[in-house]
């Protein structure tokens, strides 16, 4: 087993909400990284130690290049994507191209360079609508493009394991926390908390009746850094990541906030129903890698508040919201 010092890890998508809290962890542990990312949302990697940035989209990046950047390379994490499912629909053939297509790229040329692990961070919304509890063997009902494209670049990631290049895939739980460097407030903790923040009140739709698994984002990246350090062999394998007792349904969890940052509770019901709606298992990965998340939606939440109160974030900072910053993009005439 490499020591952290001599493990290089490429990891795609890493100016993003996910990619640059990972890439920051990785620095910090003293591993080498090679970060790909088309930096839309800026230089979210200025400072960081032990990066060589690539600035550049895995759909195109020239092939001579791309392999020389995998050359010697031990894991890839592969976060590179359209996030979330309104991003997903603003344009479906451009979210397939990535999120399914431009990722498989990933995954064959790491293979054919000899790179050892490839790791996958997937998504629980494949699992769409469920009434019953949901584990890795269940049926998967994707309801959007980002859950289909997600389902697709899962069995074609899969299918090209082997004893000498382990595809590892993780479905990870709704995501929140605080990303200093590339925040994200359309993710439903965060959202919650920067809307109690600028209007005292959070708008939920269905009744908040729906169910959602979540996680932390630096738990997330916790479970990917223990994916890749691991001497077990992991190849072929789908874990959900997250944990039993963070499933909630949202009038419940939005409930646990208001009383995190003290704050009386306010509604307003609205908008379009949810049609998604999942509690999801995460026995295995704590059975298979020991795995148990660090942070709750109560720490989490207050977090994010703290840093709202600090001038930190801004939930009204455009880029912020990914579907409103691909607009904006898209609008200034930047191909998506």
């Amino acid at each position: 087993m490499l020591s952290k010092r001599n493990m290089k890890i490429l990891v795609t998508g890493a100016g993003g909400y996910i990619g640059t809290t990972l890439t920051e962890m990785l620095s910090r542990d003293s591993y080498e990284i090679t970060a790909i990312d088309r930096f839309l949302f800026g230089d979210t990697l200025d400072d960081i130690h032990n990066v060589n940035k690539i600035k550049a989209d895995i759909r195109n990046l020239d092939t001579i290049k791309f392999k020389d950047a995998l050359r010697n390379i031990d894991v890839v994490i592969d976060l590179a994507a359209l996030s979330n499912d309104p991003s997903g629909e603003l344009d479906p053939v451009k979210t397939f191209s990535i999120n399914h297509l431009g990722r498989f790229r990933v995954a064959s040329l790491a293979k054919r360079e000899g790179v050892r692990k490839y790791i996958l961070p997937s998504s629980c919304s494949i699992y769409g609508f469920n009434d019953e509890f949901v584990d890795e063997s269940s049926e998967p009902n994707p309801l959007t493009t980002y859950a289909k494209a997600n389902l697709m670049i899962e069995r074609d990631a899969l299918a090209l394991n082997s004893k000498d290049f382990e595809v590892t895939v993780f479905r990870l739980a709704t995501v929140y926390g605080l990303s200093r460097r590339r925040m994200r407030f359309d993710l439903v903790v965060n959202d919650i908390v920067g809307q109690i923040f600028t209007k005292g009140i959070t708008t939920l739709t269905t009744g908040g009746n729906q169910w959602r698994p979540f996680v932390h984002v630096r738990d997330v990246c916790k479970g990917l850094i223990t994916a890749a350090e691991t001497k077990k062999d992991l190849g072929g394998e789908i874990f959900n990541l997250g944990q039993d007792n963070q499933n909630y349904q949202i009038l419940d969890l939005a409930r646990k906030i208001f009383s995190a940052i003290g704050k009386e509770e306010k509604y307003e019901w609205k908008g379009s129903p949810d049609t998604r709606s999942y509690k999801v298992k995460f026995d295995k990965i704590k059975k298979s890698m020991g795995f148990v998340p660090g942070w709750n939606i109560e720490s989490g939440a207050k977090e994010i508040w703290d840093a709202l109160e600090n001038s930190q974030v801004s939930y009204t900072d455009l880029r912020n919201i990914t579907v409103k910053w691909y607009k904006h993009l898209m609008e200034e005439g930047i191909d998506l």
